[in-house]
């Protein structure tokens, strides 16, 4: 076992953060690692005697939500209300318990905002300046950092954001991409000039120096990624961004905003005043106390803001920083990120459709170290360790021993002896709460193992179901002592498995445990042994595509093809029969055009076929595939793919095909396509090769 970790010296008062989901999508699998890692280490601070509250929000503002409210007839106001009650729901049902769940986009937040900037204003670490910016004259805006991509300007990695290079970790400016793109419409963005607000981060540095050399608790590696940009020089930090833009105007402005990245981690401050609106006293409270500590779960990919950013605008304004900052690593599906943009996504709702929460907790705190690090999620892996550590190892023995118990000792424990058994597992439990307060998960799982394999070890060696029968006590004082362990581990895995261990909390009989409650004093009647937690079965195909981590539109193949014939179909009014040229290949498709388009019309015309849906018969004519059509107040209006060579294979921007043999219509039908700019869209991305001559929002079928 790995050496004990150094705990976090963390006072009687906590105050928790994970980072704030952006109100533009689902949550993900990838999201969780962090909203699991860090419900586990609050739930442990309350076990431990902390009075420690967990707050989070929706990240709301930014032209993203603009734009995508926009493409989907709402308000912004609508779509962050709709990813809001979504994201509570998923959260709720991974056992994850927020304090306060709040919005980035509240009279609380824009509150603290004003006043953070009113300070650092007051004490002349706000300027304004004229800026080259990106600009789309093809979507007529200033690009935000996420609406441009480009390769990085560091290190040459492609296909990076405007503002940090995932690859690298550097931060930079839009314009310093190169080779950019707007996301929208793929076009160049041009450079224009407009005047912002600027912070003087460059002022911060040796204050910050400071901060970080006092601070022995940040994880070393991460400091010295910070070290090293301090040392590189501090650019100063543009605060403002030109509108359309949904957020806080600047006070005194008309067309200014604040950046997101100014007002979203203010969020934290915004969700205390919502919990202290509810239980009492202010946000101030806890945010300028000597008597608490702040602690924030972040990704490794948003160092740079709240290592210096956030800290210096703390600083400055009269805040607490934070005690900790704890970093995670990115989980990866083979060995790339999980990302929505980038097409590699498994929702937290998919996930559920199929598995447990249970497995996923556990599987995620064996897998997350106190030092900075990815994680790989492979389903398989998954499956295994699962069924071997938590279901074998650990969820056995507790049935096992409450089992046994109801069956040859009426339900009866007794107190157990200290003996060198006893010993063991004390030694064994200290380790998991100091790894526990490392931020160790993994390591403190190990812990718990090897409790468990002791406990097993020690049942089935002594054999108490035929010692009952020879020593009637010698096994009672066997069986008294697996309870007793079963009973620890159910302690310590508290954190871990909240619901799991609540139900054998009952059928210890006892309720509401917590850390100091370990022992082996634990004596008397217990309930009656019920199950707790089933084994993952076997994998079957389809739940491995379904875990893929693939957008929907990557199910499809996609092929730019030519209709070489056309005719009527004998026994439909609307269908007509389709000779098509593939390339490599001529197929026969059956399509509901008559009504819209005159079957002489038809031949010569380039189209966009779905190559691999399950061939069909449409009133008894075969049909191998499908042609992709836009349809919009009952007229239907073809895709054309003239500007690709016939059986080009056309793909999504930012997406890896991983087409699905013989897809079937029904899932077809659920993967949303959308016409935007005469471009078919899949969520945020963008099919190359093909055009259509139809209205923004329309469907495509």
């Amino acid at each position: 076992m790995n050496s004990i970790s150094t705990p976090i010296s963390i006072k009687e008062r906590v105050l928790v953060t994970s980072a704030l989901p952006y109100a533009n999508g689902p949550i993900h699998i990838g999201h969780l690692v962090e909203y699991i890692q860090t419900d586990i280490y609050v739930r442990f601070l309350r076990l431990m005697g902390k009075q420690a509250i967990y707050c989070c929000a929706d990240d709301t503002h930014g032209t993203p939500i603009e734009i995508n409210a926009k493409k989907q007839g709402m308000t912004p106001e609508q779509l962050i209300a709709k990813y809001a009650k979504e994201h509570q729901q998923d959260f709720a049902d991974f056992q994850i318990r927020f304090d306060s769940y709040y919005s980035t986009n509240s009279d609380e937040n824009k509150h603290y905002a004003d006043l953070i900037f009113t300070r650092l204003n007051e004490k002349g670490l706000i300027y304004q300046k004229d800026i080259e910016l990106t600009y789309c004259p093809s979507c007529g805006r200033f690009l935000p950092d996420r609406y441009v991509k480009g390769t990085c300007p560091k290190c040459g990695a492609q296909d990076q954001y405007g503002d940090v290079c995932e690859k690298c970790n550097a931060a930079y400016a839009t314009t310093d991409l190169v080779e950019p793109y707007c996301t929208v419409c793929r076009s160049a963005p041009k450079r224009r000039t407009s005047k912002h607000y600027f912070f003087r981060l460059s002022a911060m540095a040796e204050k910050l120096r400071a901060w970080l050399d006092g601070n022995a608790s940040l994880q070393q590696d991460v400091k010295n990624f910070v070290f090293r940009w301090i040392d590189d020089g501090l650019q100063d930090w543009c605060i403002s961004r030109d509108g359309p833009y949904f957020g806080f105007l600047i006070p005194g402005e008309t067309d200014k905003y604040y950046y997101v990245w100014l007002d979203a981690p203010i969020g934290y401050i915004a969700s205390t005043a919502n919990w202290c609106r509810q239980q009492g006293g202010t946000a101030e409270d806890w945010w300028q106390s000597d008597d608490t500590d702040i602690v924030h779960f972040i990704g490794k990919d948003i160092i740079y803001f709240h290592f210096l950013f956030w800290p210096a605008m703390l600083m400055e304004a009269g805040f607490n920083l934070p005690t900790h900052l704890q970093v995670h690593g990115f989980l990866n599906m083979g060995k790339e990120k999980m990302s929505k943009s980038r097409g590699a996504l498994l929702t937290a709702r998919q996930y559920l459709d199929m598995l447990k929460p249970e497995y996923l907790r556990f599987y995620y705190a064996l897998n997350t170290p106190a030092k900075l690090a990815d994680i790989e999620y492979n389903l398989q892996e998954l499956r295994e360790r699962v069924n071997a550590e938590l279901l074998d190892s650990i969820v056995n023995y507790l049935h096992r021993a409450a089992s046994f118990c109801n069956r040859f000792l009426d339900s009866q424990v007794d107190a157990v002896q200290e003996d060198e058994t006893t010993h063991q597992v004390d030694a064994l439990v200290a380790q998991a709460i100091e790894h526990y307060e490392s931020i160790n998960l993994r390591d403190a799982l190990r812990a718990i193992l090897e409790i468990a394999g002791i406990g097993n070890q020690q049942f089935q060696e002594a054999r108490p179901w035929k010692l009952v029968k020879e020593d009637p006590d010698a096994a009672r004082a066997i069986v008294s002592k697996a309870v007793n362990i079963a009973r620890i581990l159910t302690i310590l895995l508290k954190p871990v498995l909240p619901d799991l261990t609540e139900r054998y909390e009952r059928i210890l009989g006892e309720k509401d445990l917590t850390f100091r409650d370990i022992g082996w004093h634990f004596a008397g009647t217990i309930n009656q042994a019920e199950p707790l937690l089933e084994k993952i079965p076997e994998l079957t195909k389809l739940q491995a595509a379904a875990t893929t981590g693939t957008s929907p539109a990557a199910a499809l193949d996609l092929r730019a093809a030519a209709i070489l014939e056309a005719k009527d179909h004998p026994d439909a009014d609307a269908l007509v029969i389709l000779k098509i040229d593939l390339g490599s290949e001529q197929r026969q498709l059956v399509a509901g055009l008559k009504k819209h388009y005159p079957v002489e019309s038809l031949p010569g015309r380039r189209i966009v076929v779905v190559a691999n849906l399950k061939p069909a018969k449409l009133r008894g004519v075969q049909s191998n595939g499908m042609l992709l059509a836009a349809d919009h107040d009952g007229k239907v209006m073809l895709v054309d793919s003239s500007e690709s060579p016939v059986g080009t294979p056309l793909t999504f921007s930012d997406m890896t095909p991983a087409p699905v043999a013989d897809l079937d219509i029904k899932d077809f039908a659920k993967i949303p396509l959308q016409v935007v700019r005469g471009k078919i869209t899949c969520e945020d991305k963008t099919l190359a090769g093909a055009s259509v001559d139809a209205p923004d929002g329309a469907n495509v079928r």
